[in-house]
C-alpha cells in the first residue's frame, strides 16, 4: 500500500498509509495527516488514491505544496517524490505507481456563471468526443479505459452549455468551481464513481445525485443519475 512518510530537518516523525480514497493535509487537527506548523495552512493539500495511484492538490495554501522542491497546483505522485509543505517534508513510497501528470493536470473544470468558462469547456467537449488519447506508458490501469467498460458521458442540463455532451475519457475529471464545490469524477475497472473533493456550507456542500447528497465516500455512477455541483446540472449515462 502507498505511503506518506512524515520527516522534519530529516528526522522521520510518522509513517501515513494511503489506506483512504481522500486524505487532506494541513494544521488543523480534523486533518488525516496533521502538521502542527504555523507555516502550514488549516487545509493545505488533498491527497486522492485511486487503485495504485495517488494524486496530490494544493487546497490554496498560504505557503504552498511543492514536490521535488517545485511550486504545484495538481501532481500525479511517484514514488520516491518528496512533498513539501511549511518545514515539513512527506516522501511518496509506491513502487507501483504508474499515473501521469497530463492525466490529472488536463481535467475539466466547469466554472458556471461564465461566458468564457462555458466556450472552454464546450470546446473541451468537442475535443472529447473528436478524439481518442492514446494509454499513458506502462498501460497504467488509471491512464487508460479498463476492458469491457462502456464510456462514459455527462449531458449538462442547465447553464450556458446546456445540452453538451462531455465524454469521461480520462481516468479523472474535476467537476465544480474551486472555492465553492468541486467533485471528481474517477474511472475504474468497477466503473465510474464520484467523489466530493471542496466544497462549504450545509452537509459540507457534497454533490448531490438525484436530490440526496452523495456524503464522504465515493458514490457509484448508474445511467440515468442527475449530478447537481456548483449549480449545474448533469446526467450520467453510459453507452
Amino acid at each position: 500500500m502507498a505511503k506518506l512518510v512524515l520527516s522534519l530537518n530529516g528526522v522521520v516523525q510518522r509513517e501515513y498509509q494511503l489506506n483512504k480514497e481522500r486524505m487532506t493535509l494541513g494544521r488543523k487537527p480534523d486533518n488525516d495527516i496533521q502538521i502542527d506548523n504555523l507555516a502550514v495552512s488549516g487545509k493545505h493539500a488533498l491527497v486522492i488514491t485511486i487503485l495504485d495511484d495517488s494524486f496530490l492538490e494544493d487546497l490554496g495554501s498560504t505557503n504552498g505544496t511543492y514536490v521535488n522542491g517545485k511550486l504545484i497546483k495538481k501532481h500525479a505522485l511517484r514514488d520516491g517524490d518528496v512533498v513539501g509543505i511549511g518545514k515539513h517534508e512527506l516522501k511518496y513510497v509506491n513502487e507501483h505507481a504508474t499515473a501521469d501528470d497530463e492525466e490529472f493536470e488536463k481535467t475539466m473544470i466547469i466554472r458556471p456563471g461564465s461566458a468564457s468558462a462555458a466556450v472552454a469547456a464546450a470546446q473541451a467537449a468537442e475535443s472529447a468526443a473528436g478524439s481518442a488519447a492514446p494509454p499513458v506508458a506502462a498501460a497504467a490501469p488509471a491512464a487508460q479505459k479498463p476492458a469491457g467498460l462502456p464510456l462514459g458521458r455527462l449531458k449538462v442540463m442547465n447553464g450556458p452549455i446546456a445540452g453538451k455532451t462531455l465524454e469521461l475519457t480520462k481516468a479523472l475529471i474535476t467537476l465544480g468551481k474551486p472555492g465553492v464545490q468541486v467533485a471528481v469524477i474517477s474511472r475504474r475497472p468497477q466503473g465510474y464513481f464520484l467523489t466530493h473533493i471542496e466544497g462549504d456550507g450545509a452537509n459540507a456542500n457534497y454533490p448531490i445525485v438525484n436530490g440526496n447528497p452523495i456524503g464522504s465516500q465515493a458514490y457509484a455512477m448508474k445511467t440515468g443519475d442527475v449530478i447537481e455541483l456548483a449549480g449545474i446540472k448533469m446526467e450520467f449515462m453510459q453507452a
